[in-house]
């Protein structure tokens, strides 16, 4: 999946357009990921249609608070989900072959893998990469800091874990290194966020949210 700090730059720069409450928006952004903090997978949280599926069910979701979406922290949750859409079906079949089970390294190498092992490459290419994030994107993150009232709407969302989810990125943040990089870099992120960002934002005109 796609790293907290993509999540945050997707709807930071979509909330550039909609002018929602900043922290609230970009705090749903990155509460699906919740399930890995309280050890359950992802099949609720990303509202998944099958376990063997890493893609998330957006209908599934539209189904049950499409008509929540003008909540602010609904929506940010939605626009995670569809980030993740995007990076699961457009993205990694880019540097991952899963039938062959063969990840692409920057340099046209390529090394054989369990699917497993893929979460290895690609997190230390996160925590080469979230500081540069942070700084292209001019990312304010108090909201990591803030505790602000959000309403239990989203069941799924485990939202009296929040605080863990806030700690937990602040740890990652804190714990980024350089020199790590396997299988992709800033400008293949940062052609992703910019491309998600178009995508959700004309979905988001579709579903009249906009």
């Amino acid at each position: 999946m796609a790293s907290a700090i993509i999540h945050i730059a997707v709807c930071n720069e979509i909330n550039k357009k909609l002018k929602r409450d900043n922290t609230k928006i970009l705090l749903g952004s990155i509460a699906p990921d919740i399930s890995k903090l309280v050890g359950e997978n992802k099949v609720r949280t990303h509202f998944l249609t099958s376990e063997k599926s890493d893609i998330p069910g957006i209908d599934k979701f539209l189904g049950i608070y499409g008509d929540k979406l003008t909540d602010d922290f609904v929506l940010g949750y939605y626009i995670h989900l569809y980030t993740d859409y995007l990076w699961f079906k457009y993205f990694m079949p880019e540097i991952f072959d899963k039938e062959k089970n063969i990840i692409y390294k920057l340099d046209g190498t390529s090394i054989k893998c369990e699917p497993s092992l893929i979460v290895k490459y690609i997190y230390n290419d996160y925590t080469n990469l979230n500081s540069e994030l942070v700084k292209r994107y001019d990312l304010d993150l108090k909201f990591l800091y803030d505790s602000p009232s959000i309403p239990n709407i989203i069941v799924e969302a485990h939202m009296d874990k929040l605080d863990v989810l806030r700690a937990a990125n602040i740890k990652i943040l804190e714990n980024s290194k350089v020199n790590k990089d396997y299988t992709f870099n800033i400008d293949m992120i940062d052609s992703f966020i910019k491309l998600s960002v178009e995508l959700i934002l004309a979905n988001l005109k579709e579903i009249k949210v906009i």
